[in-house]
Order: C-alpha cells, then structure tokens, then sequence
C-alpha cells in the first residue's frame, strides 16, 4: 500500500488541504489569538501599571511570543495537529508518512510561521502553497508535515461496477490465494473511484495494479482485455467464491437439513441432496355434500353390526 500513495494515488487515500480551506483556517486562529493576547495585555497593563518603560515593554514582547507563537505551537501539539481553525474547516497536521505530529514538528511549523504569515502578512505562505502540488507552506516544508481534510465528502457510491458479460466466469480457475488484503483494498478503491480520476491517471494506476495482480496470481492478464476490466472480473471471481465458501457450511433455520430425505419430497435444482416438500395426496377423498331430494328423506346409514336394512323409507 505505501508505494500506491503516491502522487495522485494520494487523492485515494490523504487529501491535502488547498489555499481557501487553510487560509479560513489561519484567519480564524489568528482571530482568537488576537483576542487572548488583547486581553492578556490588558490585564498585564493595569496589574504593572506601577513598572517602569523598559519593565512594561519586556512584558509585552514576552507575552507577544507566548501568546501569538507559543499560543498555536501548544495548541497544536496538544490537539495532535489541530487547532480551533482546523477543527472548525475539518482540517489537521500530519506527518508525510501520515502518522501524528509531535512537538518538534509544531515548533518548526510555528517558528517559521512568524516570518511567512505574520511579519509578511500571509504572502510567503499563499505564494508557497500555490506553488506546492500539495499546497504546503515552507513551515511544512521544513517540519516534513502536510495538511489534509478530515471531513472528505462521502463519494455518491461505493459500488464496484461489474466487468463485461463477456469476462464472466472466465477467471474461475485463476489462483487467488497469494493475493494479499491489502491489494484487493487498493483494486476495489480504484474500481470505485475511477470515474473521478483523470483518464491517463486511471489508465497508468489499472496497469499497475493489474501487474501486480498478474504477479501475485501467476497468470498474465489476457490479451486484448483492458486493465479495468479484468481488474473487476477478478474481483468478481473472488467475490463469487467467498459466496460460495461463505453459503456452503450454512443452514437454513426451520428447514430441512441437507443431505437428509424428507417425506414426498423431491430434490431442490442446484442443490444437491437438499429436498423439499411436496404435496401429499390425501388417501380417502372428502366426501361431497349431495343435494337432497325434493319430497324424500335420505335413509339413515346402517352399519352391519346394527342387522340388515330393511330398504323401507317412510313417506314425507
């Protein structure tokens, strides 16, 4: 998997935060930065009203760092890579490898930050992110860190689009068992976010993983049969047999078991030894009501151990 995440392969995995999301993400750390350092100074001018110049302009420069650089350096090491800003855009730091940053990284990060967005405004860091391919600034640069989003837009679908008609069941004797899981992963985010790939990018991926499906299974991919496509035959080849594995130790509650014969029945089409019930005629038919006849009682039925009928009917 490490070696797919790599220049638009990142798109499938990490997506890096671009100028607009970060910038709103600045402005609102700066805001309340501001704000606490206003309210620190305030409090720090009226308690040490009674010092001399030199004492009280110390006094701010310390609180100035504390506060505007010590401020966001703390707050990001402690919130492992997110501040109020980048929880309020849905962003955080990580490293380039994608694993939390520590406090060494947020100090690189703050430092140069003083330079590139508060004494220049912000313009060294626009200019840096825009020249970036994943919009970072020279703090992450230099602190091995990238920005990306945390709240990625769920995609419309996630299903795997089926292969042709005409690559069903061919892959039935192919040998899947050295595939490992982490490649199956990658195929099916490529087969389900292809659509949203730019189609040199999508062709270059499929040829790559198809290779390094061909490689695990031992069987070149056929002749003439583009990547995508025989990408998704194998997936659905491998999806046809976990079915199968998964439904063949499997019984059906309340049903009959399999293998075992049941009374009238007859065998279920596709599933050996698995019966079903039929319908059991009935030995005796039911008796049927019969109209009576106008004028005339029905004689009463007379059993052997009652004597002989005497056949005589009363009149009405």
């Amino acid at each position: 998997m490490s070696e797919l995440v790599t220049g638009e392969a990142v798109a499938l995995e990490l997506r890096p935060a671009r100028l607009p999301s970060r910038a709103l993400a600045v402005l609102l750390d700066l805001v309340v930065a501001v704000i606490a350092y206003l309210v620190v100074t305030i409090g720090l001018v009226i308690s040490t009203a009674s010092l001399d110049e030199a004492a009280q302009f110390a006094l701010s420069i310390a609180t100035f760092v504390l506060v505007l650089v010590g401020g966001p350096i703390a707050v990001e090491t402690l919130g492992h890579g997110r501040s109020l800003g980048k929880m309020a855009c849905g962003l955080r730091v990580v490293r380039d490898d994608g694993g939390p940053i520590r406090f060494r990284h947020a100090l690189v990060r703050g430092g140069i930050g003083v330079i590139e967005i508060l004494m220049t405004f912000g313009v060294i860091a626009c200019i840096a992110s825009l020249v970036s391919a994943r919009g970072r600034r020279l703090g992450d640069v230099f602190a091995g860190t990238l920005v990306v989003r945390e709240r990625v837009p769920v995609a419309r679908t996630s299903f795997v689009p089926p292969p042709p008609p005409w690559l069903a069941g061919r892959f039935a004797k192919l040998d899947l068992s050295a595939v490992p899981d982490g490649l199956w992963l990658a195929i099916r985010q490529y087969l389900t976010r292809m659509q949203q790939l730019d189609p040199q990018v999508g062709w270059a991926m499929a040829e790559r993983l198809a290779t390094d499906l061909a490689a695990r299974t031992g069987s070149p991919a056929p002749q003439g049969v583009p990547p995508a496509a025989y990408l998704a035959a194998v997936v659905q080849e491998r999806q046809a047999r976990d079915a199968r594995r998964a439904f063949a130790g499997g019984s059906v509650a309340a049903g009959p078991v399999a293998g075992a014969p049941a009374a009238g029945g007859g065998p279920v089409a596709g599933v050996p030894g698995a019966y079903v019930p039929q319908a059991v005629p009935s030995a005796v038919p039911a008796p049927q009501p019969e109209a009576p006849v106008s004028g005339r009682r029905e004689a009463p039925e007379v059993s052997p151990a009652d004597g002989p009928a005497t056949g005589f009917v009363p009149p009405a």
